[in-house]
């Protein structure tokens, strides 16, 4: 048995390829529900058989060790303990080698051990006494009411552990990792419960119903203390914080697992019958397991949350476990229970969970599925904020971040000569997908999987969006299986950031997705993948690069503050094919403004990087993912250094004549493009100035920048921060001349704007400055809460 699990292992990975070729050909006739269907069916077909002998294989040892010293509590714990340390290898394989590799390890892992016990097999003298070992009759079953409370017991223990890794994975960041150390922590407690089960007075069964419903909603209790200190805490390396978050985790868990695992032993001397009994129990536990992980997944936390699930869980444990009581009197524990679960079925407010970044922030929604928890955030400048999963913030309203997310939909716009068609992979506030808005001819579409997400951008997000949910189609789906399932091709694909270090999201970066949006692509189209520069050290960078590289050979790259946007042609863009003046003919000035932000096509055009040509190296892909696998453990030991990554950026910028060479132009190039491209170099130096404390250099290369370009709306942010920063060193009045000199360089200076309004306010309410300031700040900030 033994071996052919791992043989089934050493397969999975070519297994599980054609499976997925063959889903995404019946993604274009299933709708996403259907899709989901058919994957937990092929799923179950395909495991059903290895799971099948691996729960063969537990009764079977129980058979070969009858009339040895060796237990079932021991076995029990044993096996247990063993499952703990198998959470704990990928730690190590997987940034090492990679799922495909890894699972292959493990596999031949398993090999070895299958030989190993059919070499123990033919010498061991165990044989011979299983075959002495007859007993008299066979053990009766035990009772179907009890059988069937010990699945409850089962189906409730998985329901808790799928609820602790959702919560658990979101305040400590979900990851692999997490997800390795959740599992270990789990299987530890029930392995040392069963072992100390031997010593255990049988009485003690009667108070497990109650201690382990407690020690459930102990487990959900203790979440705003473990989502505080983890927020606060500072991790040397991923083996540090992986230790320091599974003895946080151990201290929240481990009362309710010893009790789980001590449950079977117990229960199975007070049952008698023997192995037969336990084997029994064993089975109807695992089912129920089984059992309760779909309700878990598919009805229970999407209908009442994941909190509500564990509050659930806690009172299925103490009812299930009743069965065994006969004292009626625990029975009075009931509407205690009750009591003390009430205040735990809903998630706390984001203010409690991450005190520190949200302290006195206000929760406009909470959103769950099995796919994520979704909240939208209001913090103490009224300004809202989408976050997934709580740790990982999608989208601002902040003013500074609303640029930022409509310059991801501006630059696909721009550089296309007549766009009609445009996708969006990733919805999130829609305020990326905003500049479509004014082109009322653009079909335009957006692929979002959080249902969450697309209910905050029509409700909460409508004002800085400028209500684009009524103005583009929006499909909740995978934006993977959308691409394989659509036959529709775009002139613009666009996709969002991601957060590439989290479970499965690195797959949007790697060489089937571009392979996918390439596919979808019309005649001169084109493909615009965002990164956020803060996520990624060079090299994972640059395997993401080298994946857009093997499926866009022509490729160009734009650099947007400190997000790069990489650019895939479905054909090589010809030489003097792109005219700016000719793609600015025609259009309205409110359309020429949500094409460029106000900086016109040359500021955007001086934003070019060039090919970041690469040698050859490691891709990301599917079946052999690199990046979310490394990026963890830098992020852990603090180790993704920006500057590192804007240094290597500066390096291979080419000189402006080769610049406006690969856009296609001829000549020299023009001199507002000089300006403009020189300026965006000095402010990636001036940044990295900053980030190594060359802070006098920084402001020096700031104002250089402002000079070459001062439609740069970074450039221009920068040097009125800094000026911003010296007000309160100034008297009154040097203080509103310095304001409005900020005024002059930003317009849009959201700060200096409040700071004046507030002077003006101090001097004289009834001054129509007051006015015309609130107007501004409406306009620019619609949420903030003005004086």
């Amino acid at each position: 048995l033994e071996g052919l699990v791992a043989l089934f292992a050493l397969l999975m990975p070519w297994l599980f390829g054609g499976i997925d070729r063959l889903l995404g050909d019946l993604a274009a006739a299933w709708p996403l529900s259907a899709w989901y269907a058919a994957q937990a069916v092929v799923a179950f077909l395909l495991l059903f058989l290895p799971s099948l002998a691996l729960g063969l294989g537990f009764p079977l040892v129980l058979q070969a060790l009858r009339g040895t010293a060796v237990t079932l509590p021991l076995i029990y714990g044993i096996n247990t303990a063993g499952g703990a340390t198998g959470a704990l290898l990928p730690l190590l394989l997987l940034p090492a080698l990679g799922w495909s590799l890894a699972i292959q390890t493990v596999a031949l892992v398993g090999l070895g051990v299958a030989l190993g016990l059919a070499l123990l097999a033919r010498r061991s003298p165990v044989a011979a006494r299983v075959e002495d070992a007859v007993e008299a009759r066979p053990a009766p079953r035990p009772a179907w009411r009890m059988l069937l409370a010990y699945a409850v017991i089962g189906g409730a223990a998985l329901m808790l552990e799928i609820g602790w890794t959702r919560l658990y994975g979101m305040v400590l960041l979900r990851t692999e990792y997490v997800l390795a150390i959740i599992l270990f922590v789990f299987l530890v407690g029930i392995g040392i419960g069963s072992i100390a089960a031997r010593w255990l007075p049988l009485r003690l069964l009667n108070h497990f119903p109650w201690l382990a419903a407690l020690a459930a909603l102990f487990s959900l209790w203790g979440l705003p203390e473990l989502a505080a200190w983890a927020e606060g805490a500072r991790f040397q390396s991923l083996a540090h914080g992986l230790l320091l978050q599974a003895g946080a985790i151990a201290i929240l868990t481990l009362p309710l697992t010893l009790v789980l695992g001590a449950w079977l032993p117990l229960l199975a001397r007070r049952v008698g019958g023997g192995t037969v009994t336990g084997a029994w129990l064993y089975g109807v536990n695992a089912m129920g397991a089984g059992l309760g992980a779909l309700l878990c997944g598919f009805a229970f936390i999407p209908a009442w949350g994941t909190a509500f699930t564990l509050c659930l869980a806690a009172l299925l444990l103490f009812g299930a476990g009743m069965v065994w009581v006969p004292d009626r009197r625990y029975w009075v524990l009931a509407p205690v229970l009750l009591v003390l679960a009430w205040p735990l079925t809903r998630l706390p407010p984001v203010s409690e969970l991450l005190p520190e970044a949200h302290a006195g922030s206000r929760d406009l929604m909470l959103y769950e599925d099995a796919i994520s928890v979704t909240h939208v955030v209001e913090d103490r400048d009224k300004q809202r904020l989408l976050l997934s999963d709580l740790r990982r913030m999608d989208a601002s309203s902040e003013p500074t971040a609303v640029v930022v997310q409509k310059n991801q939909g501006r630059l696909a716009l721009l550089l296309h000569p007549q766009p009609r068609r445009v996708l969006f992979l990733g919805l999130g506030t829609g305020i990326t997908a905003s500049p479509v808005v004014p082109f009322p001819a653009l079909e335009a579409a957006a692929v979002e999987l959080s249902a969450g997400s697309i209910l905050a951008a029509r409700r909460w997000f409508g004002p800085v969006n400028d209500g684009v949910s009524a103005h583009i189609a929006v499909y909740h789906d995978d934006a993977r299986r959308f691409l394989r399932a659509s036959e529709q091709r775009y002139d613009v694909i666009v996709g969002d950031l991601f957060h590439p270090d989290l479970v499965g999201r690195s797959h949007l970066l790697s060489v089937q997705q571009f392979q996918r949006g390439r596919a979808h692509l019309a005649p001169g189209g084109l493909y615009v993948q965002w990164l956020a520069l803060n996520q990624f050290d060079v090299s994972a960078l640059q395997t993401v690069v080298r994946s857009f590289q093997a499926v866009f050979p022509a490729m160009q790259v734009y650099a947007d503050g400190l997000r790069l946007a990489l650019v895939g042609y479905a054909e090589p863009p010809e030489s003097g094919r792109f005219d700016p003046a000719k793609r600015m003919a025609g259009l309205t000035d409110l359309q020429r403004r949500a094409l460029t932000g106000g900086e016109g096509m040359w500021t955007w055009l001086g934003r070019f990087w060039g090919a970041l040509p690469l040698p050859d190296g490691p891709v990301q892909d599917e079946w052999a993912p690199k990046i979310e696998f490394s990026l963890p453990v830098l992020r852990y030991g603090d180790s993704l250094d920006l500057g590192r990554t804007l240094e290597w950026l500066l390096a291979q910028r080419p000189t402006p004549e080769a610049a406006w060479r690969q856009l296609g132009f001829e000549g020299r190039p023009d001199p507002v493009f000089e300006g403009a491209y020189v300026a965006a170099e000095l402010a990636m130096r001036s940044w990295l100035a900053s980030i190594r404390g060359h802070n006098g250099e920084a402001q020096r290369l700031l104002r250089f920048a402002y000079e070459a370009n001062p439609r740069d709306r970074w450039v221009g942010y920068g040097l009125a921060d800094r000026l911003y920063a010296s007000l309160p060193a100034l008297d009154v009045q040097t203080r509103r001349q310095v304001l409005q000199k900020i005024l002059e360089i930003r317009p849009d200076h959201v700060q200096a704007l409040q700071e004046l309004l507030r002077m003006e306010l101090a001097r004289d309410p009834r001054s129509p400055e007051v006015e015309r300031y609130r107007r501004r700040l409406q306009a620019l900030a619609p949420f903030l809460e003005l004086p």
